[in-house]
């Protein structure tokens, strides 16, 4: 199925990055004012680091292609005659493919994907950092803690999920998250925050105290931190969707957190963001949850974009894992989508499931939450998936606002799709075109110091 082995694909990417490296092709290149360019002195361009000090890697996971299409209709001026771009349409450089070892088929999981990301080797799907015969590899961050950088992740699901386990830890299986947690102890990541307390046992954040670390749970106490190692874990599993706490803003916010803590080391840093949700709403089919997911994506891409236009030595990459529940925007053969509908949903399914179970006369409440009314038919549905439970009246409202905004899917898994790759900075040339996931991590590896620096 995959012809090549994977030493040789790695060899080979390693020496393509090498001499486009050597030959400058990566450098960035900045071009004076045309007032400055034009004076004889001023005319060869000023040209940037060819290196980074820092790399941000920014993960939205299963967000394929159309959900930045969506979300680019979704933030629309329907009051212009213009469809305004967002930050995604503005860092666009390439696509990637992201099949996982030939054992596990076309179709990648996230696991299988975060780990050639994290180690720019394929494995099979539920693989965390190790190859197909269960060994492990060493990935972005050993590397990097190995070179005197910090490292960091932040991330909307439990810390210990699939991706930033496969940048973190070693497993055989994404599922062990226990031993996962415990073996985050050895990581000594600088910065860790998330979602995930129910795998931390209190024996266990006793040993992340003795190694120094502060452990908070309390998402108000992220602004006292001033120093790492930090270990924060705001949440028993997930933190809140984002269409639930639209003020927040929390991966914004952690974002921001690590980019102050981990810039602390002069050496420079590695700093994995995830949106972590923006999958688990695409497994679920639920597109208003992930447009508000998206839209914390965004915004916390938006803060490192400002960080990488400040700092002008850092790089930041953002691609996604795969793609998620085989998105339409559009369906039924209608020649329409209706992304105003899901700026009226004022809470997820699962929450407006929730409220109307519990509430007597439950419609007038469920047509203010949804932001429209159903017709008789429809709350005829609604009513007796409220008899079933909380699951299958969530479920049938996600149809129902499907059918209102004209939403299709295709699965309630991962497709095989490509995904867009977004890039900024030193070093960004590189992530241009076409390429696969492996070759990703290849670069990032590529672009870190050649050697262990010290004071």
């Amino acid at each position: 199925m995959h012809f090549l082995s994977t030493y040789q694909r790695i060899i080979s990417r390693l020496l393509l990055v090498s001499s486009l490296i050597v030959t400058g092709a990566m450098a960035d290149e900045v071009i004076m004012p045309p007032a400055v360019a034009n004076t004889a002195s001023n005319n060869v361009p000023t040209m940037g680091p060819s290196r980074p000090k820092n790399i941000i890697i920014m993960i939205g996971d299963g967000m394929g292609p159309a959900y930045t299409t969506a979300y680019r209709y979704y933030k629309d001026n329907p009051d212009t005659e213009e469809i305004e771009q967002t930050v995604f349409d503005r860092l666009l450089v390439g696509m990637a493919s992201t099949y996982p070892a030939s054992v596990s088929g076309y179709v990648t999981d996230s696991a299988a994907s975060a780990t050639a990301l994290s180690t720019g080797v394929k494995s099979y799907n539920g693989a965390i950092a190790v190859d197909t015969e269960k060994r492990p590899l060493t990935t972005l961050m050993e590397k990097a803690k190995a070179l005197g950088l910090s490292t960091g992740v932040a991330v909307t699901s439990q810390v210990n999920h699939a991706t930033p386990a496969a940048f973190l830890a070693h497993n055989e299986s994404r599922s062990n998250y226990i031993d996962i947690a415990e073996a985050y102890l050895t990581s000594d990541a600088d910065v860790i925050l998330g979602g995930g307390q129910q795998y931390f046992t209190p024996t266990l954040l006793e040993q992340f105290s003795a190694k120094g670390y502060q452990h908070i749970s309390e998402f108000s106490e992220l602004a006292s931190v001033t120093t790492p190692k930090v270990l924060g874990l705001f949440a028993d599993v997930q933190l809140p969707w984002a269409i639930n706490d639209k003020q927040a803003h929390k991966l914004s916010h952690m974002t921001q957190k690590a980019l102050d803590l981990l810039s602390q080391n002069e050496q420079g840093f590695v700093l994995l963001v995830e949106g972590s949700l923006i999958d688990w709403a695409g497994h679920s089919n639920d597109i208003a949850t992930a447009m508000g997911e998206m839209d914390e994506f965004a915004s916390a891409i938006e803060v490192v974009e400002q960080f990488v236009r400040q700092s002008k030595d850092t790089l930041m990459v953002v691609t996604a894992d795969h793609n998620t529940g085989g998105l339409s925007v559009g369906a039924h053969d209608k020649y329409e989508w209706h992304p105003e509908v899901l700026h009226k949903v004022k809470a997820s399914p699962d929450v407006i499931a929730t409220r109307a179970i519990a509430e007597d006369n439950w419609q007038p409440l469920t047509a203010t939450l949804l932001g429209f009314t159903p017709n008789e038919a429809q709350y005829s549905q609604l009513q007796s998936a409220r008899m079933q439970g909380n699951e299958p009246l969530s479920i049938a409202l996600r149809k129902l606002i499907d059918i209102q905004s004209n939403t299709g899917w295709t699965s309630g898994g991962h497709t095989a799709m490509d995904v867009q790759v977004f890039a900024e900075g030193p070093g960004a040339r590189l992530f241009s075109g076409h390429q696969d996931n492996i070759d990703i991590a290849i670069k990032m590896f590529s672009l870190l110091p050649q050697s262990v620096q010290t004071p």
